[in-house]
């Protein structure tokens, strides 16, 4: 089996692998499943204090993390085909369909920023990616990274218990995951669907789809213009979502 490699250029290697370390990742961290390396770029840093940045062109507040000590960390690992990975909010927002990407490969290589970012020109000249996890910011990229590898690791094989588990999940199929219910089958006055506890599997399918359609159309209509484009029809409700939709109303 071929371990898949994580490496973290970052100013914190304490940080990981963190929560990484804890659950389903962990053992699988444990067993070789993957494995968790970490590059400080303050190794790299310039003259007796290895500073790392340096105020920006222009003016304006804040430091900026120079190129040369960026570059050198990059090129002090060996990426073997491993994309290099910056998380940053000016990136493309990071999808599904990119953590299957980055899974399905030997791993990932992740810079973490810090200050108010990295020289535009080592993210040009080294093909980096950047990627966004949401519209937000963080004091660094090491939580994000964190964010980012975590959810590659779980869809690599034998780290979670069951695949048809992956396959259900919020983003699988573009859309949002259906609700959940266990025992007990009333709680607070709040009943389970009747139609999770007839043992009728083709209906189980149905309404859950239905309501994943339902949850995606209201909660995230991006996603849901997206799915309706993939599958070919306008955007215009389908009825079967209508029907849901006004379930959850």
């Amino acid at each position: 089996m071929t371990t898949w490699q994580a490496t973290a250029l970052t100013l914190f290697p304490e940080m990981f692998p963190g929560s990484l370390g804890c659950s389903l990742a962990g053992r699988a961290l444990r067993e070789g499943i993957w494995s968790m390396h970490t590059q400080d770029l303050r190794a790299h840093g310039l003259g007796r204090h290895r500073t790392i940045d340096d105020t920006p062109f222009g003016g304006g507040a804040g430091m900026v993390m120079r190129p040369d000590v960026v570059s050198a960390a990059l090129d002090d690992v060996v990426p073997d085909g491993r994309p290099v990975i910056y998380p940053t909010p000016r990136g493309r927002m990071l999808t599904q369909a990119d953590v299957r990407r980055y899974a399905a490969g030997p791993g990932v290589v992740v810079l973490c920023g810090r200050y108010e970012g990295v020289d535009e020109r080592v993210l040009e000249a080294r093909d980096i990616e950047q990627v966004s996890i949401g519209d937000y910011i963080l004091s660094g990229g090491e939580v994000a990274a964190l964010v980012l590898l975590d959810a590659c690791v779980r869809l690599l094989p034998g780290v979670m218990g069951s695949d048809a588990s992956a396959a259900e999940e919020s983003f699988a199929d573009g859309l949002l995951e259906y609700p959940l219910y266990t025992k007990p089958a009333q709680w607070e006055g709040r009943d389970v669907p009747d139609v999770l506890l007839s043992g009728h599997h083709g209906a189980i399918a149905r309404w859950r789809h239905e309501m994943a359609e339902a949850a995606t159309r209201q909660r995230r209509p991006d996603l849901w213009a997206a799915h309706v484009a993939r599958a070919g029809e306008d955007t215009s409700r389908p009825a079967g979502a209508r029907a849901s939709a006004d379930r959850l109303n």
